[in-house]
């Protein structure tokens, strides 16, 4: 265990709980750092981290300096924070997580291992003087520990579909009530999802609060080339680009990304063509549908609940051009009795693995679902077990292999493909 990760732990507790009091007094207490600069709001059942990563680039080729924290952690704690790109060394969380930590022991009721990490965050921003951060809510909306800006530069909701439904709600209207939480008044909206009826939720809230709504036309984006090497697409009032991060979805991560450009050169931001064109060309993001390996090809891909398995389905069909060897590891509170349907006619064999993660479902509970469904399904009690079989399956049959489930089993599964190598 890290320094930052040991400090994290005892300064806080581990429980996901949702509700400001904590992290309100907890920055009261530091001085409020969240108001200290012009922030970027964002929220969205999928595609938050891809959002991010595009807009951050594009502001970086225009010349900013832009801190970004995502969620969850895929490769240890330091990988939530970036400034200008980079991630925050080990030494800079830990100096940061000690200046919080007088502050926590003051409090009566201790502050949650995310909420000492939303701080860490707004404290990394004031103390690296950038000009612009970009800040994704972990859960939901309104009570997560991040809706503390008051005045967002832009507030931004890429979509809502159905996930975390034993906390947000069984219904798109339910989440959608949580996630237009991240609202505020006067601040400009905008919706990137295509659900009419998260729509109409997203706006009875901006019009109760005076917020200007926008919302992303797709009719503008036209998908010209999709491949392994980026897609090209067009976009109505900026011409031919080129999309570096991969998957069927990220044409309208892209979409969400332009729109957001146009709102913010309304606030007087001054963002060239030419750093829309190189931003969106050079950003690069862990986990969506990233190729770790050509021979074989290997792919890993963060889908945890039916709309994004249902969009790694589209991006077989539109990337791969085959079937697919599938190594499969989910957490037990996701609809994963969705997923046979889903990728039935994509996968040659599944292999079925369980994360390490205290919320991760039994391997062979996994490979019952897909076997039932008439899809051959293995179980592994050993993770690198099953990675070291797929990996062996799909270079002897010569078929791409896709890693997904969830974004946790992802350093486990890079690590023990390296094994393999």
């Amino acid at each position: 265990m890290s320094e930052s990760d040991a400090r994290l732990n005892e300064i806080s507790r581990n429980e996901s709980i949702l509700g400001l009091e904590r992290i309100t007094e907890l920055l009261r207490l530091m001085g409020e750092p969240q108001n200290s600069i012009p922030i970027v709001h964002v929220a969205g059942t999928n595609g938050k981290g891809s959002f991010t990563a595009m807009l951050a680039a594009i502001l970086k080729e225009a010349g900013l300096r832009v801190g970004t924290f995502t969620s969850p952690a895929i490769t240890g704690s330091c990988d939530s924070f970036r400034v200008g790109g980079a991630t925050v060394s080990e030494d800079e969380l830990d100096g940061i997580l000690a200046s919080i930590e007088p502050f926590a022991s003051r409090m009566m009721d201790k502050p949650t291992q995310f909420e000492v990490m939303t701080a860490a965050a707004f404290e990394l921003f004031r103390r690296e003087e950038c000009d612009m951060a970009i800040v994704e809510c972990g859960l939901g909306g309104d009570g997560d520990s991040t809706n503390v800006i008051e005045k967002p530069l832009l507030s931004v909701i890429t979509n809502v579909e159905l996930d975390h439904t034993d906390r947000l709600g069984s219904t798109i209207a339910e989440i959608a009530g949580h996630k237009a939480g991240i609202i505020k008044r006067e601040c400009p909206v905008l919706f990137g999802g295509e659900s009419e009826e998260a729509f109409e939720v997203i706006a009875h809230r901006s019009e109760l609060l005076n917020a200007p709504l926008h919302r992303t036309d797709l009719r503008r984006l036209k998908v010209e080339k999709m491949s392994l090497d980026g897609t090209d697409i067009e976009f109505e009032g900026f011409g031919s680009l080129r999309v570096g991060l991969l998957g069927a979805y990220q044409p309208k991560n892209a979409a969400n990304v332009l729109s957001a450009v146009e709102l913010l050169r309304e606030k007087g931001i001054r963002i060239s063509d030419e750093a829309v064109a190189a931003g969106l060309r050079n950003a690069r993001w862990q986990a969506r549908f990233e190729v770790l390996s050509e021979n074989p090809r290997i792919i890993f891909d963060g889908s945890h609940n039916p709309d994004g398995v249902a969009l790694a389905a589209r991006s077989i069909d539109e990337l791969l051009n085959s079937r697919a060897i599938l190594l499969m590891g989910v957490m037990a509170d996701k609809d994963y009795e969705s997923y046979p349907a889903l990728l039935k006619n994509k996968a040659v064999k599944v292999f079925c693995v369980k994360p390490d993660n205290p919320r991760a479902l039994q391997a062979d509970t996994l490979a019952q679902v897909f076997s039932k469904n008439g899809i051959d399904a293995e179980a592994f009690e050993c993770f690198d077990d099953g990675v070291s079989a797929a990996c062996d399956f799909a270079k002897q049959k010569d078929i791409p292999l896709l890693a997904m489930g969830t974004l946790y089993m992802y350093q486990q599964f890079t690590r023990a493909i390296e094994k393999w190598f």
